[in-house]
């Protein structure tokens, strides 16, 4: 039996005394790009949050790999929707990248080769390799957010976490972003994305899940874009919203 590289089952989180995510049982597999999609306040960033094991779930578990997820442990690489970079500080790309190293080294230990090999890496994928030694503080937007997706490949992770990874970026950067992500899961990685780009999620993901507090349509892209009512109530829109001419776009 295959064990899927994530997996929740049953997750309840409750915040500030209100149920967030009730239910929510998800999987993705090595190979798929899975993309996240809900209204706000849906629980998107939550779940993220949950799979990697920051929120403690009030039911249900989380596994990576078959394993229970253990924060900073497991190998998942997270991109947050809110940097957290001080893009002033006068350190170059390679060192921004290396950040997302410093819980595995250790907060005494020195980065060694094998550490700066998997920069590097991370960098090329990116297609940053040629700005490794640029301060951070030359980068445009697009650069940024690239910046960010190779300090979460430093890691080297099996499962890849993205919160709106498009936001605020020019159509050539997300153009780029998107073949990146479907090359990780084409490699053999598990990426879980959110996004409010929903034409562009259609068009570029294996797989939609539909999220409303739980999981409401689960399915290949075309299949889940069919059921136009259960967008339309998810949206709380009307039956002949031109938010739904998206989705037969996509059937």
């Amino acid at each position: 039996m295959t064990v899927a590289a994530l997996q929740l089952t049953d997750v309840a989180i409750d915040l500030a005394g209100r149920h967030v995510l009730d239910g929510v049982t998800l999987s993705v597999s090595a190979g798929e790009l899975v993309g996240l999609i809900g209204p706000n306040g849906a629980g998107k960033t939550t779940l993220l949050r949950t799979a990697l094991g920051l929120l403690a779930p009030r039911r249900g578990t989380v596994h990576v790999a078959g394993r229970r997820v253990r924060p900073g442990r497991s190998p998942v690489g997270y991109v947050p929707q809110r940097h957290d970079i001080a893009w002033d500080f006068p350190i170059s790309v390679a060192d921004a990248v290396m950040t997302g190293l410093v819980r595995r080294i250790g907060p005494v230990r020195r980065p060694g080769r094998e550490h700066w090999a998997a920069v590097g890496e991370a960098l090329h994928l990116v297609r940053l390799g040629a700005l490794a030694e640029r301060p951070i503080g030359q980068l445009s937007g697009g650069q940024r957010q690239r910046v960010l997706v190779a300090r979460a490949l430093a890691l080297r992770p099996d499962v890849l976490l993205l919160d709106e990874p498009f936001t605020g970026l020019d159509l050539p950067t997300q153009e780029l972003l998107t073949a990146l992500f479907a090359q990780l899961a084409a490699s053999g990685r598990a990426v879980l994305m959110t996004t409010h780009d929903i034409a562009g999620a259609l068009a570029s993901c294996g797989r939609i899940a539909l999220l409303d507090g739980a999981i409401v349509a689960d399915g290949p892209p075309a299949e889940v874009a069919r059921d136009g009512a259960t967008w339309a109530r998810t949206f709380g829109v009307g039956a002949d919203s031109p938010f739904l001419r998206v989705l037969e776009a996509a059937r």
